[in-house]
């Protein structure tokens, strides 16, 4: 039997398991904030559960700039607000 990866959500702080949270990527050559839906982008990455009602408490918490070591603007937290509402209907396969 495989041991499942966990990794913990930046916004509810509950440890999931990693194909049910989507990574959050910042990218140092081009210095971009943006999602990861296949997990392979190359930079430092963050968790987050596949509901919007997640990023307000990381947004408040400032969660993303601790994890990605960098300074997340508003308008990056509202464009990751948008991809994440679309990508929100694909929930756990329990």
């Amino acid at each position: 039997m495989r041991k499942i990866p966990l990794r913990k959500c930046v916004g509810c702080q509950e440890m999931k398991p990693k194909r049910e949270l989507i990574r959050i990527v910042y990218n140092q050559t081009d210095g971009t904030v943006d999602l990861d839906a296949s997990g392979r982008k190359p930079g430092r990455g963050a968790y987050i559960c596949r509901n919007v009602t997640c990023l307000t408490p990381a947004r408040k918490k400032k969660a993303l700039d601790r994890s990605l070591k960098t300074s997340v603007s508003a308008t990056i937290y509202d464009s990751l607000a948008e991809q994440l509402a679309e990508v929100e209907p694909e929930g756990p396969d329990e």
